[in-house]
């Protein structure tokens, strides 16, 4: 099953079949760089979180990112920022 470095699983999404770039992958996935390009032509952008993830080599951010949540998640998508606010109450340290 796809499974998008922000962690939403492109399988189950209902509106995967609406996606001009059908689904995501993995930061460290083969085919990112390929996946960034196609986002950029087809859209005209790209994902904020696939292209961080990219760049950091990390393959989810909710799994392998020490960062997450970062500045790119409280842009607003995909997660809310009550959602990004318990997470970070998580961290050691933690507000």
């Amino acid at each position: 099953m796809e499974i998008g470095a922000c962690g939403i699983a492109c399988g189950i999404c209902r509106f995967r079949g609406m996606c001009a770039v059908g689904g995501c992958v993995a930061g460290t996935d083969k085919d990112a760089a390929k996946k960034l390009e196609t986002q950029k032509s087809k859209l005209g952008f790209n994902c904020p979180v696939l292209e961080c993830a990219f760049e950091s080599k990390v393959d989810y951010c909710l799994k392998d990112c020490d960062r997450f949540p970062c500045e790119v998640h409280y842009r607003g998508f995909p997660y809310s920022k009550a959602f990004l606010s318990w997470c970070q109450k998580q961290k050691p340290g933690g507000e």
